[in-house]
């Protein structure tokens, strides 16, 4: 075909000045599938082979990725040509073999046309100056400048586009390698490399996975379904993300060849494209780190920054390409499944690599979600011995997980948090965490909503931010807020089993009995939902006195986390309910909770709260050996030295008749206690361990009848529902509250804040031992 000019439907191809044009209009075609789409056309209604394709465009000795190359250039001719490849036009597959041009052509010998001076500045690429119009000649020209490009880079290519960079407020999408090697070790696991090496950088930012699966569901996929190219653009737009990563990999002979394109998922313009060469499968991680690095360079981030956070991804996870595809499963599993269901794969990619730090701190983390706080503290703790076979960032979070989760240090793990914050200002993480477990650990409320707040504005998709978010509104009794927070999530299509257990509790504190049985019964058919349901509802039975119904449910709690095999779980819940056993004046039962509790888990909060039972059921020397276990193992722990152990200490005082000693060990715990105490078990949503200093100091007070300074700790409990939610001593501080005026001789105030309790528990349980004391007490003030 010898026209200068191509007419098909309304489009114009320009094979003089190079152009595709639509009623006049240029539009963008890179130039790769500009001179496959002239092929077609120079062959109207004939299949050109996919070999014709390389060969006309590349030759035969080409050592590139072509089979992804022709793929993306078909893919774009279609964009541009609004093509559906099911009900073609244009551009026909025909599967196997190539492609046929089915469109109806015209031809227009046009005359010489002066092209304006922008467009000849913008056309001038290799592809553009002096192109002839036959496809062999244009490559005859262009060969040799590619041939140049590959020798000076070493055995890689780049090819980069005039369009323009990427900014430190874009975000990309990346899509699942395409893998030509027939080899399924490759499959997932490049697609996890990369995002390793990419998230090494401050100044790029990929979507999350958690962001991308909500995505996928707003598009009626399956969670686990590949990421093709064209499910990465569409969710590239439904984001309003800058671009889409597509890699390849393809076998040369005992060779690999790896191909890296970045695309603008707007306009389609191609950012960069990158491919390298790797001589052994053993070197192909190597690669994958040599091509995400020129990759970061090419797209706008300063080379200062580059070479500051480029650890070699061999060193920032695994050199063993089977351990990173066991760890790329188990972070899909976490998408599509949950926590708990990627224990094993993560498990295994530390089977085949021991020195796997990445893969320990993801277990630990799994361990940390489903309440097995032993597990996960064990897990850390390795993956910090080996925090330098990390990527600065998993670094980061490996050292913060490590102050949580194990030594408890959270003066230091709010350093490594600003630290964080400072060198990965995109970073999502480090806000939430600061936001869930430090600042409410520390009682600094309005602190936390701020982090909360930017976790979210980072990643709108952050689950847990919006839970940590609605957290921190209810512990300042925002409750409209907490709700607006919620219904936030929920018209993102987020769904946690935090969100569950939040709206019951919400429905709790607005009396909303109608809305707690609503929530109640929703989640029950969801893995790990009910058992943390059921203690939720046996905290809330025993807030009205309803202990029978209590125990029924929390029998049921820890008999589904026995069923999960989730020790640490089961035994927290045991845990909670022997406390409150002891605080409703049941010691026997509290005995045998709290020896249940402890022979399932050594935990530190197991252990607390089965010391501080203990204690509270008269029983000072066990208590005191569960405290000073606690004590020597978590030494630098800043809620167990300043919070758990004075209040344990100080019941054991009271028990030998020491109430002075007690409020002096209970000063170091003042700065602290209005805290929430962290640790995984869904207790500590609840409130239990909430200003529990200040109850034991009001305790102290009454033995030492000093009335007036009672009534102000009791106070302090009865003035902060959002932090005590549904724990007992919330109810009962009412209690505490009249015994302290009457001790003081305010009969007015003492007989109306036995009223108070009464009216709480008018359906109580009647032979619970502090419900028949306060009622003989206050027959006493009549």
């Amino acid at each position: 075909m010898a026209a200068d000019l191509i007419r098909f439907e309304d489009f114009e191809l320009d094979l003089r000045s190079y152009q595709v044009r639509r009623s006049g209009r240029t539009l963008k075609l890179e130039r790769i599938p500009m001179e496959v789409l002239f092929l077609l056309v120079e062959r109207p209604g004939q299949l050109v082979t996919r070999e014709e394709i390389i060969e006309k465009l590349w030759g035969k000795d080409v050592f590139l990725d072509t089979d992804n190359a022709i793929n993306t250039a078909i893919r774009k001719i279609r964009q541009v040509l609004k093509d559906d490849p099911e009900q073609p036009r244009c551009i026909q597959t025909v599967t196997g073999r190539g492609y046929r041009f089915i469109g109806q052509l015209s031809e227009v010998v046009a005359p010489p046309a002066q092209v304006p001076a922008q467009e000849q500045l913008a056309s001038s690429s290799p592809a553009a100056i002096d192109a002839p119009t036959g496809i062999g000649k244009r490559w005859k020209l262009i060969v040799p400048a590619i041939v140049a490009v590959m020798a000076l880079s070493v055995g890689g290519y780049f090819y980069l586009r005039r369009a323009p960079k990427l900014t430190d407020k874009d975000t990309i999408v990346l899509a699942d390698f395409s893998n030509a090697t027939g080899d399924s070790v490759f499959d997932g696991t490049l697609r996890q490399g990369l995002a390793v090496q990419l998230e090494q950088s401050p100044f790029l930012s990929l979507i999350s996975e958690e962001r991308i699966q909500r995505m996928l569901k707003l598009m009626g996929k399956p969670a686990d379904v590949r990421l093709t190219p064209e499910i990465a653009r569409e969710i590239c737009e439904r984001t309003a993300s800058a671009a889409v990563l597509d890699g390849s990999i393809a076998s040369l002979g005992s060779q690999y060849v790896l191909g890296l394109s970045a695309e603008d998922c707007r306009t389609g313009d191609v950012l960069a494209e990158e491919q390298v060469q790797a001589a052994r499968k053993e070197d192909v991680l190597n690669a994958l780190g040599q091509i995400a690095s020129k990759f970061r360079t090419r797209v706008g981030e300063s080379l200062t920054t580059v070479k500051k956070y480029d650890v070699p991804l061999a060193e920032a996870t695994t050199p063993s390409l089977e351990a990173l595809k066991a760890y790329s499963a188990g972070w899909q599993v976490v998408s599509s499944t949950g926590s708990a269901a990627a224990v094993p794969f993560f498990s295994r990619a530390i089977e085949i690599d021991p020195n796997f730090a990445s893969a320990y701190a993801a277990l630990g983390r799994m361990y940390g979600d489903i309440g097995e706080s032993v597990l996960s503290a064990q897990n850390t703790n390795k993956a910090y011995q080996l925090r330098d076979h990390a990527s600065d960032q998993e670094r980061f979070f490996i050292s913060l997980t490590y102050e949580l989760q194990v030594t408890g240090d959270l003066e230091k793990a709010q350093q490594i948090c600003d630290l964080w914050v400072r060198a990965y200002p995109r970073a999502s993480l480090p806000h939430g965490l600061l936001a869930g477990g430090i600042y409410p650990s520390i009682g600094k409320r309005e602190e936390s909503v701020e982090e909360a707040k930017i976790a979210v504005g980072i990643d709108p998709d952050f689950s847990i931010g919006y839970s940590l978010l609605a957290d921190s509104y209810l512990a300042l009794e925002r409750t409209a807020e907490a709700e607006k927070t919620l219904q936030r999530a929920s018209e993102r299509k987020l769904d946690i089993p935090d969100f569950y257990v939040q709206r019951y509790v919400i429905a709790f504190l607005k009396d909303d009995k109608t809305g707690m049985e609503l929530e109640a019964a929703l989640p029950r058919e969801k893995p790990g939902v009910d058992d943390w349901m059921s203690n939720a509802e046996a905290f809330v039975s025993a807030y009205s006195g309803h202990l029978e119904e209590a125990r029924k449910m929390s029998r049921r709690a820890a008999d589904l986390a026995r069923k999960a095999e989730r020790r640490d779980t089961e035994a927290l819940y045991e845990a909670d309910a022997a406390m409150r056993e002891a605080l409703f004046g049941n010691a026997l039962a509290a005995m045998q909770r709290t020896g249940d509790a402890v022979e399932l888990s050594k935990s530190r909060d197991v252990e607390y709260e089965a010391a501080f039972a203990l204690a509270l059921s008269g029983d000072s020397s066990r208590s005191q050996g569960l405290t000073e276990d606690v004590s020597r193992r978590f030494p630098e722990d800043t809620i167990v030295r300043f919070t758990y152990v004075p209040t344990i200490r100080a019941l054991v005082a009271l028990n030998h008749s020491q109430p002075s000693k007690a409020i002096e060990l209970l000063q170091t715990a003042i700065p602290y206690e209005g805290g929430t105490p962290i640790e995984g078990g869904s207790e500590f949503l609840l409130g239990a361990g909430s200003l529990y200093p200040a109850y034991v100091r009001g305790l102290a007070y009454l033995a030492s009848h000093h009335g007036a300074e009672a009534a102000a700790e009791f106070q302090k409990v009865l003035d902060h529902r959002g932090i005590v939610l549904s724990d007992p001593i919330g109810a009962l501080a009412h209690l505490q509250s009249g015994r302290a005026y009457a001790l003081s001789g305010d009969q007015s105030k003492a007989k109306s804040a036995y009223q108070d309790f009464l009216t709480l528990w008018k359906d109580a349980d009647a032979n619970i031992p502090i419900l028949k004391q306060a009622k003989a007490e206050y027959a006493r003030l009549q």
